[in-house]
């Protein structure tokens, strides 16, 4: 399909949805404007953002179509038993009169994107749930806070920090719909020592993984384990092994990061820890402790198993996350480890986020960013000269960073994409989009799909970039289709991850992403859809079977690889659907006498690899230590 003429657009931004001829958005293309200049909307010839659609003048690239009303992805419910609908409307909530038509039918919310009503239905303000500061068009900082609490857990509430500080920065998060959250406060002194690193004949490192005990809660769940089993139908996978916590943790629980794959290894981080087990019995191969909190990690290790993660600086309220630390996961063995250097007063006012590209470990806080050779932690590039600073980085066969530009208008931000050289930080390329519209996250590095929101208007879209940077296209779905991705449950205040969401896939020319449950059946359900890349427009629509839900969770031989969540009746599954679409196909059917602990997970992260399902913990949070201990962690399946 031909693209309209490729041209720069006012510096002010987009005017209100226009349908171009082909259908098909055209951006904004070439090197952005280093520092745009102020403008008011009657000199930049654009009408006020509340004010009527208007046709851009000729010379202007004409606007994006304006996408059906949706719902930004929120995060994913978990796979326990049937959920609760959304108390707010929400989820495709019915626009407001007097917008124009875009494709196929639907009410225009505005240019460039899809309205973006935030978890649970309420307005997000925008990526992550921020509010605009001054400085390089970048969101308001504030200091740093743990991960949420669990079911429950209400301990420690603004603990620690300021009071009025974090009153404020909790204030913002709840507005954005992103649930309640609690600070974590550890004692002791602010002086990391070494990591110690106990191997397999650690007297403290367990032989093998724990598993779930089926009885009264106490015993080493070995034979309740092997239950799991018991009465396994012809066609089942079998439970291979399953791990338990035998971490005593904070009493707001903690987050788990990983799961990461070296080799044989398959491991996780969580709180003062990092541990690496086998991926075929479960047995501890390596245990990693810390001297305080893990705080960041990257979704991905090197191609040769090296990962680095983000330690806290201590062990008080006060302490930031700034101590890098390299671990290699074949071994366990810690190697280098840094304290980032602080750029100004006002750095590590946010957590930080990591990405690993190549040898290169990116990281990205707001207003500044480094970047450090994972073999030998040598700094490789800081914050670039110029107005545009990157904030975040995704990882992968790619290093894309997010940069955000300083502007005199703190409500109409100009971000930026690009594609770093992972060893000099140079940008390949740099694509711009209208002004207002923030990079939120990338779904796919190859090909490049990206989401953008738009905080003012309360928009969000979707977009395919070409290995240039030019704007391949714009997704268009189809009027009533609500799009959903899951991009994790860990919190910070307000360090940005560009990578790491699930429930979407890729190949070279389609997109697959799942659409939210349906709710208004006797179960939930879904279905999943497939974008033309060169065209924006949806290819099909599978639909989940009978009240079961997919999710996208990668590619495997050609075909869209995709979980069928358990519900409180039935196990979940590793399916497939081929790139034309069709009916799923069973890869690994999960054993029905497993299906009560996979679906008791209170958040989870499913990935499959060499030829077994690992359904993995997001979160470990109890309300006593005895059930503390005895969450499952880790269920893994095998054929």
């Amino acid at each position: 399909m031909s693209q309209p003429p490729s041209q720069q657009p006012p510096q002010g931004g987009f005017g209100a949805p226009q349908e171009p001829p082909n259908g098909v958005p055209q951006p904004p293309q070439g090197q952005p404007p280093q520092e745009p200049a102020p403008q008011d909307h009657a000199s930049s010839g654009r009408p006020d953002p509340g004010g009527p659609p208007s046709t851009p003048p000729s010379a202007q690239p004409p606007a994006p179509p304006a996408g059906p009303p949706q719902t930004p992805p929120p995060g994913a419910p978990a796979y326990g038993y049937p959920q609760q609908p959304p108390a707010q409307p929400g989820y495709g909530y019915p626009q407001q009169p007097g917008q124009a038509p875009g494709p196929y039918g639907q009410q225009a919310p505005g240019p460039y994107g899809q309205p973006a009503p935030g978890p649970y239905g309420q307005p997000a303000p925008g990526p992550y749930g921020q509010q605009p500061q001054g400085g390089y068009g970048h969101p308001q900082q504030y200091p740093g806070a743990p991960a949420p609490g669990g079911p429950g857990s209400g301990a420690g509430f603004l603990k620690g920090k300021t009071g009025i500080v974090v009153a404020a920065a909790l204030a913002v998060v709840l507005a954005a719909g992103v649930g309640t959250w609690f600070l974590v406060s550890g004692s002791g002194d602010d002086d990391p020592k070494k990591p110690v690193v106990a191997g397999s004949g650690d007297p403290k490192a367990p032989s093998e993984s724990p598993t779930v005990d089926e009885g009264d809660g106490t015993g080493d769940g070995r034979e309740a384990g092997d239950d799991l089993n018991a009465g396994r139908k012809p066609g089942e996978a079998k439970v291979a092994w399953v791990q338990k916590n035998d971490v005593d943790l904070p009493r707001n629980g903690a987050s788990v990061h990983g799961p990461w794959f070296a080799g044989d290894v398959v491991a996780k981080a969580m709180y003062r820890g990092v541990s690496g087990y086998s991926v075929a019995d479960g047995k501890q191969q390596w245990k990693l402790d810390l001297p305080a909190d893990v705080c960041a990690a990257p979704n991905s290790p090197t191609p040769d198993g090296k990962i680095v993660i983000g330690v806290k600086n201590g062990t008080t309220d006060r302490a930031k996350c700034s101590v890098l630390q390299m671990i290699d996961l074949n071994t366990g063995k810690a190697g280098w480890k840094k304290e980032i250097k602080k750029n100004g007063n006002w750095d590590f006012l946010s957590d930080i986020g990591l990405a690993i590209s190549g040898d290169t470990v990116a990281v990205g806080r707001t207003g500044n960013s480094n970047a450090y050779r994972v073999s030998d932690g040598k700094e490789l590039f800081g914050n670039p000269e110029g107005n545009c600073k990157p904030f975040a980085f995704s990882g992968g066969d790619k290093l894309i960073a997010a940069a955000s530009c300083r502007t005199d208008d703190v409500k109409n931000p100009q971000h930026q994409v690009q594609e770093l050289n992972a060893d000099t930080g140079k940008p390949r390329w740099t694509y711009a989009p209208p002004r207002g519209w923030e990079v939120s996250k990338v779904y796919s590095s190859t090909p490049l799909v990206v989401r953008l929101e738009h905080q003012e208007k309360k928009e969000y879209t979707i977009v395919a970039l070409t290995d240039s940077g030019k704007l391949r296209s714009q997704l268009a779905p189809a009027k009533g289709a609500k799009l959903t991705a899951d991009c994790g449950n860990s919190f910070s205040v307000f360090g940005e991850k560009l990578e790491g969401c699930s429930g979407v896939a890729a190949d070279a020319d389609t997109f697959y992403i799942a659409t939210a449950d349906d709710t208004s059946g006797t179960a939930r359900t879904n279905k999943v859809i497939a974008f033309d890349l060169n065209t924006g427009k949806p290819k099909w629509e599978a639909p989940a079977p009978a009240e079961r839900v997919l999710k996208p969770l990668g590619m495997e031989g050609g075909d869209v690889l995709l979980y069928m969540r358990p519900k409180y009746d039935s196990a979940g599954a590793i399916v497939t659907l081929p790139p034309t679409g069709g009916t799923p196909k069973t890869l690994l059917q999960h054993p029905a006498g497993a299906g009560r602990v996979e679906n008791g997970f209170f958040s989870s992260k499913v990935v499959y690899e060499g030829g077994r399902s690992f359904v993995f913990s997001q979160r470990v949070s109890a309300s006593n230590d005895k059930e503390e201990l005895e969450q499952t962690t880790m269920l893994v399946f095998e054929k």
